[in-house]
């Protein structure tokens, strides 16, 4: 297997999308404000849009599927000749690729879904006016969507690292099976040459 650049775009623009999603969730997240009944005494909260969640998990899901791609296109470093062929280093460069990848890839994938779910809570409890005992709205604390977006970042960089160095191995390691085989063939066949010329 060879560098292909179509599998390089993909994951890309995949994490790409992540990272704006991620973004557009921090700023869009879910507020809400202490507000009394206009018909008694008592008091409930009332939020705003539920954007940030729609967002965080649009970008859970294009992660995601980068992963997956990224995955299927390495053979998740399990099968295939990437760790092969090439130096010592370069197979350790490919391995520490691998292993920073996935470790961005589920701690932003981690802030992503516990960003989404904290941020569609609401808080239910009714209070009472006079008791002030409903001051404040439970909301998500700012960071995590943008936590999740530099993880992001971060994944798509190892990835990429992960993703050149594999294809490297690869086919360096295609390379040297295919010249060993035309070596064999080579000696073959002058075995064969020498053998007739000994019958005759």
């Amino acid at each position: 297997m060879g560098f292909s650049v179509t599998i390089l775009v993909v994951t890309a623009s995949l994490h790409l999308i992540a990272f704006v999603l991620a973004i557009g969730a921090e700023r869009r997240r879910s507020t809400g404000k202490v507000v009394s009944d206009e018909y008694d005494d008592r008091t409930f909260c009332v939020y705003d849009s539920d954007a940030s969640t729609v967002y965080g998990m649009s970008a859970f899901a294009a992660l995601l599927v980068s992963q997956v791609v990224m995955s299927y296109a390495t053979k998740c470093l399990c099968f295939g000749d990437g760790l092969a062929g090439g130096r010592v280093g370069s197979r350790a460069c490919t391995v520490a690729s691998f292993v920073v990848s996935w470790l961005c890839f589920l701690v932003a994938e981690g802030c992503l879904i516990a960003g989404s779910v904290r941020n569609a809570y609401h808080t239910k409890y009714i209070g009472y006016y006079e008791k002030k005992d409903l001051t404040s709205c439970i909301a998500l604390r700012k960071g995590v969507f943008a936590a999740a977006a530099a993880f992001a970042l971060f994944s798509l960089a190892s990835s990429l690292s992960f993703y050149w160095s594999y294809s490297r191995g690869d086919t360096v390691g295609w390379v040297k099976h295919q010249n060993e085989g035309g070596i064999g063939m080579a000696e073959y066949g002058q075995d064969k040459s020498e053998l007739r010329s000994a019958n005759i």
